[in-house]
């Protein structure tokens, strides 16, 4: 495939529909009172302090918790601490909102939700419940703490775009998850999220964003958007499993992947941290001032979006100038 097979693939996949409905929450949140911080970042960032409170918020597709509920529980915890892991911050509790045809409907999401909160030694405080529902939804919050920020309004030209994803996992089913998690030791699932933290901490690295639905490509688009940059990407560069080709692989969401925008001097560095903990973290691309996210692949290059003149999710409607 070419490089423009692969961006016509991603454009047209269900995951960046539905990170561009997005556009309609940022439009209902223009004018209405706001905290220093931008809104559309993985977690919003309210300043407490010598630090900050990280506060998120995911739901899951109501097919998906119908399919597949242990995992639906699950990912209702994991996703939520990969947002405050984003955000160079340390979990500290999760809250839920579960509703069921009845108390038997929900048994399976919550004994997903309790296998993922002691995996990743997150409390589950408090939430909502609803067993008398027509049909299962499932949604979670989180709060966390970051002492610095790592934030996807944060990338500057001339910085270099790493990929730092977990493979040592397997797709769950049919589904495009990369799972890796739920077998793994709850002693490196902590030691892996807190990474990100000390990365923060360490001042090696300012921005970053969590790989999402809207995969790679479109995660990068929503990095690049917020901080008013542009990007080329490298597919060829890019960390992928074995046996995994690049059309699925950019339509994937990782449990463990992140991109993170690193001045030069400082990369070496962020990968060495991530491959001591046997993560592959590679250098993937650059970013720019061009406003275009480019994608280049087996010789051939494509232009996936230009922000300039077709927002993605409008996220730069809320940063103060």
């Amino acid at each position: 495939m070419t490089a423009a097979d692969l961006v016509r693939s991603v454009r047209e996949s269900a995951g960046i529909a539905h990170k561009r409905d997005i556009r309609q929450a940022h439009a209902a949140l223009a004018g209405l009172p706001s905290l220093p911080c931008p809104v559309g970042d993985d977690c919003a960032a309210i300043p407490d302090g010598d630090g900050y409170l990280l506060f998120a918020i995911e739901g899951m597709l109501e097919s998906f918790v119908a399919a597949e509920p242990w995992f639906a529980g699950y990912c209702a915890v994991m996703v939520n601490v990969s947002d405050v892991a984003a955000m160079g911050g340390r979990p500290l509790a999760i809250v839920d909102a579960i509703w069921s045809r009845d108390a038997a409907g929900a048994a399976d999401v919550w004994a997903g939700m309790q296998a993922a909160a002691r995996a990743y030694g997150v409390p589950i405080v408090g939430g909502h419940t609803n067993a008398r529902s027509a049909q299962g939804y499932l949604a979670a919050a989180v709060l966390g703490r970051a002492t610095r920020l790592l934030s996807s309004f944060a990338a500057q030209p001339g910085d270099v775009l790493l990929a730092a994803i977990d493979l040592r996992g397997a797709y769950f089913g049919s589904y495009p998850y990369w799972n890796c998690s739920t077998e793994a030791p709850a002693e490196r699932l902590r030691g892996d999220v807190a990474l990100l933290a000390e990365l923060a901490e360490s001042g090696a690295c300012n921005a970053a964003k969590d790989i999402s639905m809207g995969g790679v490509l479109g995660t990068l688009a929503m990095f690049a958007e917020s901080s008013a940059v542009g990007a080329t990407i490298d597919i060829d560069a890019l960390p992928v499993p074995p046996g995994v080709a690049p059309e699925r692989w950019l339509l994937s969401f990782p449990s463990f992947g992140y991109l993170l925008s690193v001045r030069p001097a400082q990369a070496a560095a962020v990968c060495a941290r991530f491959a001591a903990r046997s993560i592959a973290c590679a250098a993937v691309g650059t970013i720019d001032a061009e406003r275009t996210v480019r994608v280049r692949h087996a010789g051939t290059e494509a232009l996936f979006w230009d922000l300039a003149s077709e927002p993605f999710t409008g996220a730069r409607a809320h940063v103060r100038h």
